[in-house]
């Protein structure tokens, strides 16, 4: 006869409850799990979907994603002048929010050269590219917008021809492509109130005592509007065989920008934007299966002692100390077991409702079951131990 399988049986509901307890327990320590790995798969999603050959931001920044980098939009031709250049494209990125149809949504806009430029959506699930160089856009799944939905940004709406899976910004809001005219133009325009507030200033401005005459002035304002030739970064594809070291050292000393290669863009954003969150969030991690394993190890020595008079009775009659050793192992065991798989059944059918990307891996959760089962060992040793010194006298009433 299996002891412990007839003490559960005996003490069904408790165990049952004990069960469901310390598996939503496991659930939440899986779960900061995959909000760890999450995390870090959406701070560097950008980069990776992205993935040019080299990044050419502003002197001495460590953008555009880490720091903000602002060049003109021109200079990707005296970039694909340089040797070992096949392609360079201009390539902006910036949040936005805006309340679309009646609902507050928060993304990120990327503009690129939608004919045949670098840094375009990948993976279409549903529609097409950008086809047009003017108000077009592809957004992510994420956005619930639906092919041929009318978005309104800026002085334009934006009709959806294409929808995406794969990509978000490092706070993890989704992305949305636009070709880059459109881009500049939400980024840079203001609307047609301010614009003409601008030109009263600088009409003010310009008529000051001792400057120009009204009609002069005139002249000049159209001269001084805003400039929408500005983007964060060029994008670099590198001829097949190219060093992309001395690439970069060309572009460095001749055009005096500053040049990473992919590895290095997610080396910058691991060291800065995403590295006191990321260190935060593995302490949260660590703080929780320490937390677990500890609640676990005193569930499993609390059984134990509860049945140390039971214990006792099984010595005064006889049953060797090997019986009793496996009843409080495999209960140990057996409570782990049924509630780590109880969590790992929660959290496997509930992290698509969490509000940022839980990253599950078949490592953590083996990694994290063995830590428990480590645990429960331990705990179910200090148990024997308990059990093994008690005394046969104390089922008679004795100490």
């Amino acid at each position: 006869m299996d002891l412990a399988i007839r003490d559960i049986a005996h003490h069904k509901g408790k165990f049952i409850a004990t069960v469901i307890g310390v598996g939503l327990l496991f659930a939440v320590v899986l779960s900061m799990n995959g909000t760890y790995r999450g995390f870090i798969f959406e701070g560097l999603s950008a980069i990776q979907v992205t993935s040019p050959d080299l990044w050419v931001v502003e002197r001495y920044r460590g953008g555009p994603f880490n720091e903000q980098s602002t060049i003109p939009e021109f200079f990707h031709y005296s970039i694909e002048a340089l040797d070992g250049v096949e392609k360079a494209s201009p390539f902006i990125f910036y949040g936005v929010e805006r309340i679309i149809h009646g609902n507050r949504k928060r993304f990120t806009i990327i503009g690129y050269d939608v004919f045949g430029g670098l840094g375009g959506p990948q993976n279409i699930t549903a529609g097409r590219q950008i086809e047009q160089a003017h108000y077009e856009m592809v957004a992510h799944e994420k956005l619930g917008f639906r092919p041929g939905d009318k978005i309104p940004l800026g002085l334009h709406s934006y009709t959806v021809v294409g929808l995406f899976k794969n990509g978000t910004a490092s706070d993890g809001e989704p992305l949305v492509y636009l070709s880059l005219p459109d881009a500049q133009e939400i980024l840079y325009l203001r609307d047609n109130e301010e614009v003409r507030n601008q030109r009263e200033r600088l009409q003010q401005t310009l008529t000051g005592p001792g400057l120009l005459t009204p009609a002069q002035a005139k002249k000049y304002i159209s001269l001084l509007a805003t400039n929408t030739h500005t983007v964060n970064a060029q994008l670099v594809k590198l001829t097949p065989g190219a060093d992309p070291a001395a690439v970069a050292r060309q572009i460095e000393n001749s055009l005096y920008f500053s040049v990473y290669s992919n590895d290095q863009q997610i080396n910058l954003m691991m060291q800065g934007r995403l590295a006191k969150p990321r260190k935060q969030l593995l302490l949260f991690r660590i703080i929780l299966i320490i937390v677990s394993v500890i609640i676990i190890s005193l569930v499993i020595y609390t059984f134990t002692i509860e049945k140390i008079r039971s214990i006792a009775v099984m010595k005064l009659i006889g049953a060797p100390n090997l019986v009793i050793i496996r009843l409080v192992l495999e209960q140990a065991l057996l409570l782990t077991t049924c509630s780590y798989i109880f969590g790992l059944v929660v959290i496997h059918n509930t992290y698509q409702y969490f509000p940022r990307l839980l990253q599950l891996t078949s490592f953590d959760d083996t990694v994290t079951f063995l830590i428990a089962l480590a645990g429960a060992i331990i705990a179910s040793s200090l148990g024997i131990w308990q059990a093994l010194k008690t005394q046969p006298a104390l089922a008679l009433g004795g100490h």
